[in-house]
């Protein structure tokens, strides 16, 4: 009797703890629980998967490997990569790269790769290398965001044309102010005392999105046949916005499939704040070691 209690503390013991343990799950838009297997099964169907990550999460870095891998298999390798961390500009560094003409301390300086990148974004690019898969550097070079935030979106109409069209989406773009998250954005800085400015925020943002999306439609174009897996910064991609909305802006045909990768301190439900417009979400849980 005396052992049976003992075996029975020790079982529910156990289960306290992996379950304190836990470190993400993943929902899908109906809030029901799914494995990875599930989900990355799920969107093997789309010409794009947005991964929204928290740049500092351990959890959403492992997840984008291990989904790149799974997409890959499913797909034969015939698959593109994109990414947030890498500016248009630095795409001959990244290519030099990929086919193996400079070491990675050379992509790392030349390339203007973020503090994190050997630790959470290299994984990803030498998976692309080791499979001979393309991977895109969507984002717009930071001085030009840097531009819209200091004097507004017409100031990129007096670069020189080649630079426009080599580092920026076509302009003039369309800026969606009413997008939730743009309201959110506009509501915020303006909060924080720069409501003259705080429209140029949003305009910073949207042409960061606007860039990316252009050249993940571009990506598309020029591989035929494949999909693209993009890592990015989950404000981005949520609820189908920013990134995702223009990319169906370039082009309404494409098809979008999107993660949202949040944290919580119960990973049971998706809090109310996490729900939206999402194919899935991944929480992960709040007591996460960050990354840097």
């Amino acid at each position: 009797m005396k052992q049976l209690l003992l075996s029975t503390i020790l079982l529910f013991t156990s289960l306290i703890v992996n379950a304190q343990l836990k470190a993400y799950q993943i929902f899908d838009k109906e809030g029901k629980e799914v494995t990875f297997e599930e989900m990355s099964k799920a969107l093997e169907q789309y010409d794009v998967v947005f991964f929204g990550e928290l740049h500092n999460n351990p959890i959403a870095h492992w997840l984008q490997f291990e989904l790149s891998k799974s997409l890959a298999t499913a797909k034969n390798n015939e698959i593109i990569f994109g990414a947030e961390m890498f500016e248009r500009d630095n795409q001959v560094v990244l290519n030099e790269y990929l086919e193996g003409y400079i070491k990675e301390a050379t992509l790392i300086k030349d390339g203007k790769a973020w503090d994190n990148y050997k630790t959470d974004y290299a994984p990803l690019v030498d998976f692309a290398k080791e499979i001979n898969a393309p991977f895109v550097a969507t984002n717009i070079p930071r001085r030009y965001a840097s531009i819209v935030s200091k004097k507004g979106l017409e100031e990129l109409e007096k670069l020189e044309k080649s630079t426009k069209k080599q580092y920026i989406a076509p302009l003039p773009i369309e800026v969606p102010y009413d997008l939730p998250s743009y309201k959110e954005m506009e509501d915020m800085m303006a909060g924080h005392g720069m409501k003259g400015k705080a429209k140029n925020f949003v305009a910073a943002q949207a042409i960061k999105d606007a860039t990316m999306g252009n050249s993940i439609v571009k990506a598309l174009k020029d591989n035929k046949g494949k999909s693209m897996l993009h890592f990015n910064g989950n404000f981005h991609s949520k609820n189908h916005e920013g990134t995702v909305w223009y990319v169906k802006h370039y082009n309404k045909k494409v098809t979008c499939g999107v993660i949202s990768f949040v944290d919580q301190s119960d990973l049971s439900k998706i809090e109310d704040m996490n729900k939206g417009d999402n194919e899935f979400t991944i929480v992960c849980n709040s007591n996460m070691t960050k990354t840097f």
